[in-house]
């Protein structure tokens, strides 16, 4: 089984292609950065592409910044370069976007404005988190 599934912040706006024929098609490339998840301070840069509608909808509505989560597959490849070299390449096929956070929190976060803070709810059983727990003191 070959399936993806990543959360994080695009790193550049999607660019956006469309290919010869009789009926053209979307081929939107960008690159999202995920941070590894018990490691805050290392981040992975991950080539993404996604083709068709889901390329449509890359360049309508994916910018900078955003934080989103996309699900896919994983696909491998190579080329030569000009100076005749072979370059391996590796890119995750884009077959859905989500978005992770609000518009209006991602736009709080492009002005650089902190986020109004959330009062958890008590009703719904959710408390908050404390962040500054380590990994070494779960009990499991």
């Amino acid at each position: 089984m070959n399936k993806v599934i990543l959360m994080g912040r695009l790193t550049r706006d999607p660019e956006v292609r469309y290919s010869q024929g009789a009926t053209p098609m979307a081929v939107a490339r960008y690159s999202i950065a995920v941070n590894r998840r018990f490691k805050r301070d290392e981040t992975d840069f991950i080539n993404c592409v996604a083709f068709g509608k889901t390329g449509e909808f890359a360049e309508k509505y994916l910018k900078k910044g955003q934080m989103i989560t996309i699900v896919g597959s994983l696909r491998t490849g190579s080329y030569d370069d000009k100076d005749g070299k072979k370059v391996r390449t590796t890119d995750v096929v884009v077959d859905e976007h989500y978005f992770a956070e609000s518009k209006a929190s991602y736009e709080s976060n492009r002005s650089s404005a902190p986020a109004p803070a959330k009062q958890p709810a008590q009703a719904d059983g959710f408390y908050p988190i404390d962040e500054s727990m380590e990994d070494d003191d779960l009990p499991f």
